[in-house]
């Protein structure tokens, strides 16, 4: 393609360079993301992540009880996942059965929609982290960000970012991409970026679909390096972690952690 060619169809590129992969993210006049490209150097230094301490270990079924609370505590334990992610209601009974032990507790926030009020989750959040909660994963306010009410977004994900900040939490936003568009995908990642967010987080499990590569790659092309990526969502096998990192993610969100830890263990005999 000649430099005009180029022009006429693409206003402008970015490209950033993570984990021995560089994205170029090709946009038009408008700023609307036009292709993304994406390719390993096989020639920069193995930074593998230790796949076991990036699992957050999950369990957000409603119908889960204290007694599976306490084995996925265990089960962290065990495999030293580096994080457990439950239901705001078990992060003090999490917190207890990991005292003492590198285990972060997770809690998630507006789960697993994303429609309550702002001021709901500032308090859950609040409550969250006096309860022993050092991350918070929270749901945007989807149906806002497709009316394209995105002050409205922003200020959703700000004003749990600045308490839990303030209280020495992190914040991961989860975007539930299996319901947007590439477009809106990229509008909430940059909204997410601007208002502090620690992580842009792929899904919940709960709605049609889970996490992607293209989607992993998508977002890492957006929000670069500073940030971290969360691919959460159909995530399965030690197959899928992998490709998800390759792709850019540094959090994995699962159930099937054990599988992984298992299947990791047998390869490295």
């Amino acid at each position: 393609m000649t430099t005009n060619d180029f022009k006429s169809i693409y206003a402008f590129q970015k490209t950033l360079s993570s984990h021995g992969q560089t994205m170029t993210t090709y946009f038009d006049k408008k700023g609307r993301v036009q292709k993304v490209e994406a390719c390993m150097d096989d020639t920069a230094p193995d930074h593998t992540i230790p796949l076991v301490s990036i699992i957050d270990h999950t369990l957000l079924k409603a119908d889960a009880t204290a007694e599976q609370v306490e084995i996925l505590c265990e089960q962290a334990l065990k495999y030293h996942f580096g994080a457990v992610c439950v239901n705001s209601y078990w992060v003090a009974y999490c917190k207890a059965a990991l005292a003492g032990s590198s285990v972060k507790v997770g809690a998630t926030i507006g789960f697993p929609l994303g429609a309550m009020s702002t001021k709901a989750k500032v308090f859950d959040t609040k409550q969250s982290i006096k309860d022993g909660a050092t991350e918070i994963d929270m749901v945007i306010n989807i149906g806002e960000l497709k009316s394209g009410n995105l002050a409205a977004v922003a200020n959703d994900i700000r004003e749990v970012v600045r308490v839990a900040h303030k209280m020495g939490a992190i914040v991961k936003v989860i975007l539930e991409t299996c319901l947007l568009t590439d477009e809106e995908k990229v509008t909430a990642c940059l909204i997410a970026k601007e208002a502090g967010a620690d992580f842009v987080k792929t899904s919940t499990g709960f709605s049609t679909g889970g996490a992607t590569v293209e989607d992993v790659r998508l977002m890492r092309s957006v929000v670069g390096p500073e940030m971290g990526v969360k691919a959460s969502g159909g995530i399965r096998s030690l197959a899928d972690a992998q490709a998800m990192i390759e792709a850019g993610a540094t959090r994995i969100g699962t159930s099937g952690g054990i599988k992984m830890a298992e299947e990791l263990a047998a390869q490295q005999g």
